[in-house]
């Protein structure tokens, strides 16, 4: 299933938010890594990281401590979603 270039991160669901606020904190993590982390299923997380990886903001990278798994983590236009929430949290009238 694959996302549409105006999907944005606010018409994702929950899960897919907070699997990006994980690896926002955390830095990059294997799939495991964010199961332990947000507490979803491995299923819920797989489907996030499809449609976090379907607008560009997440990046599958090989984990080479062990081939069998992927290193998961932010892209550079990811960067933009967090410094946008960050210019308005910090704006007050």
């Amino acid at each position: 299933m694959e996302g549409t270039q105006t999907e944005g991160l606010d018409d994702l669901p929950p899960s897919a938010k907070l699997v990006f606020k994980v690896l926002e904190y955390n830095g990059p993590l294997t799939q495991k890594g964010i199961v332990q982390e947000s507490m979803l299923s491995a299923r819920t997380v797989r489907y996030a990281l499809e449609r976090l990886e379907g607008i560009g903001v997440v990046d599958e990278d090989v984990y080479f401590a062990d081939a069998r798994q992927n290193l998961y983590k932010l892209t550079e236009p990811a960067q933009e979603f967090t410094a946008d929430e960050s210019e308005a949290s910090c704006t007050a009238d």
